[in-house]
């Protein structure tokens, strides 16, 4: 085989051994949401404005057990689902995880990333997350799910920062080391990184970021063999990262986690800096961020898009008088309080008068329309659109 094809196999039985993530099945649509995995909101997080079909195909590419393939399903009612992956075992969780919870729009086939083509048609939304860095080639992978994204549709994609998971790299290292001849047994892996971190000195670096950041989730040994044993994984920086997005020659959006990467959550004392770091590219001012909070820099999640992707900035107070609105799909609670969760599971306290046009916002009438039924401004209804609290769809005269 070649190289290529012997890190495939490897990584296939890593997860045969230990299919990945090994969440429970359930017998009913999983709780709470990623919007992400959201259509709608993950539309109008990138374009500023809701799509203007629901029944879209969408692709999971390296679904694994199904955990993300099963909110894309239920999430996306309308939509139509492919799920695909190299390894066999996680693809016959995922298909009773469905099957259980009654995601029935769905199908799976057992291909790896560079066998995408073998797929008809394109795809509106492609979902690839933790499986580039985990390929033998990950610009071969993004270049093969570029060219399977149809125009105006988008991607999201996860993939591992390097100064996040130093500690990680070392682990994985000293594991190896110990193994010997006998890396590639997993089992045996995950028993010796067990041993490893309940031996160590408790104010070990190593140690102390496992308890501090990783323990509870790697109690269960599919998530501790995936982050320790795996037999292939290559992490990025800022610069990298780029250059992978580059590659796939599709246009950057944006991270979907923006929140990191402003500056001023670690500098905001000193406005003087924040002014001279304004001459920074976008690029730049990432590394600069990514450099001065590395821990906190454990991945990076981002959309891209196939042009022609086409923004709405709602500068015009016509264009926004004449759009309708809604509430997006992924806030809770808004009903009952201007305290609420918004699409990241965060609370947010909107004024009184947001908080009524948001109450009269049902998908039927013009901003405008409703502007004349309560007291709110314009001004309201561009703050709830920039935190993605309301959907909007441009007037089509």
């Amino acid at each position: 085989m070649s190289d290529s094809q012997t890190i495939s196999a490897a990584v296939a039985k890593l997860y045969n051994t230990y299919p990945f993530p090994p969440e429970p099945l359930l017998d009913e649509p999983p709780p709470g949401y990623n919007w992400r995995w959201n259509w709608l909101a993950a539309y109008n997080f990138c374009t500023g404005k809701k799509p203007s079909q629901k029944n879209v195909r969408i692709l999971d590419a390296g679904c694994g057990t199904g955990v993300g393939t099963e909110y894309l399903v239920h999430l996306n009612p309308e939509a139509s689902v492919v799920g695909i992956d190299l390894s066999s075992g996680a693809l016959a969780v995922a298909k009773e995880r469905c099957q259980k919870s009654g995601a029935t729009g769905v199908e799976f086939h057992h291909l790896s990333l560079f066998d995408v083509e073998q797929l008809p048609g394109e795809f509106d939304l492609i979902n690839c997350v933790g499986v580039l860095h985990h390929t033998p080639d990950p610009i071969r992978g993004i270049q093969a799910l570029a060219k399977k994204l149809a125009p105006g549709g988008i991607m999201h994609i996860f993939v591992y920062g390097e100064l996040g998971r130093w500690e990680i790299k070392l682990m994985q290292e000293a594991i190896a080391l110990i193994q010997g001849d006998q890396r590639g047994d997993y089992t045996d892996g995950v028993a010796v990184g067990r041993k490893l971190f309940a031996t160590l000195p408790e104010d070990n670096r190593l140690r102390k970021r496992e308890q501090e950041r990783w323990a509870w989730e790697n109690q269960r040994d599919g998530y501790f063999a995936d982050m320790y044993v795996h037999p292939q994984e290559i992490d990025y920086n800022v610069n990298t990262l780029f250059e992978l997005i580059d590659a796939s020659g599709l246009e950057f959006i944006g991270f979907s986690n923006p929140q990191i990467w402003n500056l001023e959550r670690l500098i905001s004392q000193a406005p003087e800096l924040i002014d001279r770091a304004k001459s920074l590219s976008d690029r730049q001012l990432y590394r600069l961020i990514e450099v001065l909070d590395p821990s906190s820099i454990t991945h990076y999640e981002f959309f891209l898009g196939r042009s022609p992707v086409i923004r709405e900035d709602w500068a015009s107070d016509t264009k926004l008088l004449s759009a309708i609105a809604e509430p997006s799909p992924c806030i809770q609670g808004w009903q009952d309080s201007k305290q609420f969760f918004n699409l990241d599971y965060q609370v947010v306290n909107i004024t009184e008068s947001a908080w009524q046009f948001l109450l009269a916002c049902d998908g039927n009438k013009t901003t405008q329309e409703i502007l004349q039924s309560v007291h709110a401004s314009l001004d309201d209804v561009r703050s709830l659109q920039k935190q993605q609290i309301i959907l909007l769809t441009p007037s089509k005269g």
